[in-house]
This record gives C-alpha cells, structure tokens and sequence, in this order.
C-alpha cells in the first residue's frame, strides 16, 4: 500500500469509527441504536482484566508518557519525551454480523518523540479494524497492537511497547513498583455536572522505563521514568465543552500529582480535578496493605493560569505551553521541555493537539517531570 492510500485509508477508518463511536473534532453525533454502558460509581475494578479491553464502552485508551535520559551514564545528554498512545473505539455497526470484515472495533495508535535537538516532535499514527492479523485489543489483560506496533504487560507487571515506523523506533520495558493507583472514587472519575460524564479511570506511576528509542538514523539507549494511563467510557464531555488540560507528573518524591480542567467553549472551567497521591508500603498504614493513598485532592480550587503561549506554524493554533498550576495553597509552575510539541492527528483519530514534556518547578527549584496535554484549542473535542 502506498503512502497516500493508507492516508486516505486512515482517513475513511476515522470517519467510520467518529460517525459510528459518537465524534471526534467537529463530529455531530447521531442517535446511536445500539446502546453503550454506562459508567457507574461504585463498580469495583478487577486486576488483571481491567488491565484488558473493555469492548461495550465507546472509548478507550491506554495513554503511555515519559522523561528519558542516555543510559550510559558517562554521556547522559540531553532529556528527550515519549508519548505512546493506543485507542479502541466501538462502532454502531451490530456486533451480531457475521462477516469477519464487520468494523465494530477500530483501533489507532500515536507514538511521538520529544527531541530538544529536533526542536519539534517526531511522530507516527496507525489505524486498523480489529482482527485478520492486523490489530487486536486482548479482553483479559493490556494487550494490544497494530500491526507492528504493540503494548503489552507481563506477569512480572512490565508493560512493553514496541513502536517500528520509517520515522522513529521505540522498544521500552516500563517496570511497576506499585499497584494500578484508582483516579476519582475507587477508579470512578467525574469529567462534568452529571454522573454520567464520567470515565473508569487509574494511573501508573513512577514506572521505570529502559530500552531504546531512534529516529533519523540515530539510536540510543535509554532510561527514565514514565507514566500510563487507562480509561474507558460511553460519555466524558458535557454539550458545553470544548477540550481539557491535563498533566500526569511523576514528583521527585516519589509521589503523583494528577490534575484537569474541563474548559467550556467560552473558556470557563467546567470541572476539575487534583490529587496527590503517595505510595505506602506494607504495614506503613493502618490498613497494612501497600498502595497508592491520597497525600492532598482537591476538586474545587484547582486552577490553570497560562503564563506563555506559542503558536504553531503549521495549523496557527495557540497554545498555553506555559502553565501555573494551583491547588488550594500550592503552586506549580510547568514548562515545556520545547515548545513545538503538537501532533496533527486528523488522519487518524481527527484531533490537533499538544502533548509535552514539561518539568515541574515549585519555589524555583525543579520538583518533577511529567506530560501536560492540551484539546480543543483547535477545535471542539467531542467524545
């Protein structure tokens, strides 16, 4: 297949899974005849299968991000970012059709590269329905691939994503030291006034990454940390939304800071979301169970103020790349480790975003590394 018929294959898979799955960007969507579960408080998770693919919701990802450094300690070099990210969308086609070319689950994956060099991104995307050998979704654990692009988790709790495209290769092993830490209430996380805006949702943390990452002939061995995310939903975003700012930050004190605003299509803040959470080991809490435990959340004074913003050659959106974020009396400032970090998705998944590498300062010193993600300064992001 060449290059532009895969484009405008990717293209028509898009458009069949926003106009089935519910809309992406500028998506209108349609009143869907096959229902979609809703998400629910109080419905505990499961591990290993909430791990898996959960092929009732509309939506799903699994989100990788992280800081990496050479691994040859002698010749560290400069930081660069990984971002990996593998989404199923479910149609309206009826699941009950026989036929083995029936479109009911779409997948697509972008993978990027954060190069201070490069001064820009180094990104790819996939797409591909389900099945023939060419893309899979496993429902019992995280694994997932297209093609030859995979992300999967080892009995061991190692996840390993391996990324092979003409303009960058990624192979990484991202070992856990923790257990899933569950987002909102026990894993229910609220993104709107209503109940049902809401997604399953747990972090990763802290993960030590290692392996290799190349592009433009260039290979390296590296190391770092990173962070994953999974969630899966029916309905996030309210009719009066238009995008969301998002950081996962790995702290240099071991702990996680999450933290979204949903922004609405006047620019006021709709709902947001903060929590801190530290890890605890065995018999370090009354419990006596290790795990992620709430160290300060907060969902009403969370506030994102952009201190900078750039604006992108190629499509002319302007971005916040700079932010000051306040959660009731602390205040972290974040900045892009560059700011050329846009990927153009319309290929794929029809979205034009910013996700970046940022470092995490607080009282002029540096605190932790993490990603910020910025929708809907494009265009509306329906989902």
């Amino acid at each position: 297949m060449t290059d532009d018929a895969r484009r405008r294959w990717m293209r028509r898979a898009c458009t069949a899974a926003l106009a089935g799955a519910g809309g992406s960007r500028g998506a209108t969507p349609r009143a869907a005849t096959i229902p979609y579960p809703a998400v629910v408080r109080g419905v505990p998770l499961s591990f290993p299968r909430d791990h898996g693919a959960h092929d009732a919701w509309r939506t799903e990802w699994w989100y990788l991000t992280g800081w990496l450094e050479g691994a040859d300690k002698a010749r560290r070099g400069e930081p660069a970012g990984v971002q990996i990210t593998f989404f199923r969308a479910r149609t309206q086609h009826d699941p009950a059709d026989p036929s083995r070319f029936a479109p009911v689950q779409l997948l697509f994956a972008h993978a990027a590269l954060a190069l201070p060099e490069r001064g820009m991104l180094t990104h790819a995307q996939r797409a591909a329905r389900e099945g023939f050998g060419l893309a899979r979704a496993s429902r019992a654990d995280t694994d997932i691939a297209i093609g030859e692009w995979s992300l999967g988790r080892d009995g061991d709790d190692v996840y390993r994503a391996r990324i092979v495209d003409a303009s960058l290769e990624i192979e990484l092993s991202f070992r856990a030291h923790a257990p899933p830490l569950l987002q909102g209430d026990a894993g229910f996380s609220r993104k709107g006034p209503r109940e049902s805006q809401a997604s399953y949702y747990y972090s990763r943390p802290q993960l030590r990454a290692r392996g290799a990452i190349g592009a433009a002939g260039r290979r390296l061995a590296v190391e770092g940390l990173a962070w994953l995310d999974h969630e899966w939903s029916s309905e996030i975003l309210d009719p009066s939304a238009l995008g969301w700012d998002w950081v996962g930050l790995n702290l240099d004190d071991g702990s996680a800071l999450t933290a979204f605003r949903i922004r609405t299509r006047d620019g006021a803040t709709l709902w947001t979301y903060a929590r801190r959470a530290e890890f605890e080991a065995p018999g370090s809490n009354a419990a006596g169970r290790p795990g992620w435990h709430a160290a300060e959340r907060d969902e009403r004074t969370v506030h994102f103020e952009p201190l900078r913003h750039w604006t992108s050659p190629r499509t002319g959106v302007r971005y916040p790349v700079a932010m000051r974020l306040s959660i009731g009396a602390r205040n972290f400032r974040l900045e892009p480790l560059f700011d050329d970090q846009e990927l153009d998705t319309r290929p794929t998944t029809g979205v034009v975003y910013w996700e970046g590498a940022v470092r995490v300062h607080e009282r002029g010193a540096v605190v932790g590394r993490g990603y910020l993600e910025l929708t809907g300064y494009e265009g509306p992001v329906i989902f």
